[in-house]
């Protein structure tokens, strides 16, 4: 018993540890380069899809969403592919491991390496890719509330946000009806809370005023 336990923690830090080092993979960096340009360098600085779709073009910028969309998916379909003792060992540990690749793609130790700082992108795509593999219902309600306050808004920060509450909100339902492994849930809650955090500039500008709208 003592040294099954000991292998379900050495899995999970094992998983953690492994989707932190996946979600760094700084895909917008990699292709920016090989075209000659450098996302930590032009417009927001970061090497998420959107801004490679700014500097380097929209080729560019589809390849960079869909590699960032399909680490949040891959880390959720490694760790739910390891044969965990029981639901509670699965949900923690997915929610784990996500939220660990959602922290890597902003804050990426690659990035650290080659650039000698911190950087990343936002998380939303990474995030969307996990949740979308748990549970399509929830990707669906954070991307109707998101879309719908962006374009009253016309502030993407503010959709983030929305769409973060659309989904928690979704989250905690289908975790006391059921419809979801309540373990995971708080793991799944934490992944849209990161996103929330990696617009924080943008908050940031939000509150003092000086935050440019979309379009503008």
């Amino acid at each position: 018993m003592v040294n099954s336990t000991i292998t379900e923690y050495l899995l999970l830090a094992a998983s953690i540890v492994g989707g932190y080092l996946v979600g760094a993979i700084p895909s917008g960096l990699l292709i920016s380069r090989m075209m000659g340009r450098d996302p930590l360098k032009e417009g927001s600085g970061k090497t998420g899809a959107t801004n490679t779709l700014r500097t380097s073009g929209p080729v560019a910028g589809i390849a960079v969403a869909v590699l960032d969309i399909a680490k949040g998916v891959f880390v959720v379909w490694a760790v739910r592919s390891i044969a965990w003792p029981d639901d509670v060992w699965a949900g923690l540990a997915v929610g784990a491991a996500a939220a660990a690749a959602i922290i890597g793609h902003n804050w990426s130790v690659w990035v650290r390496l080659v650039a000698g700082k911190w950087g990343g992108g936002r998380g939303i795509l990474t995030a969307l890719g996990a949740v979308v593999t748990i549970s399509p219902v929830v990707a669906l309600a954070a991307f109707l509330a998101g879309v719908l306050v962006m374009a009253l808004t016309r502030y993407m920060a503010w959709g983030a946000i929305a769409g973060a509450i659309g989904a928690i909100v979704t989250l905690v339902a289908l975790g006391v009806t059921g419809g979801l492994s309540a373990w995971l849930v708080p793991g799944a809650i934490l992944w849209c809370l990161l996103v929330v955090l990696g617009f924080h500039d943008n908050i940031e500008r939000l509150l003092s005023g000086t935050e440019p709208r979309l379009g503008t």
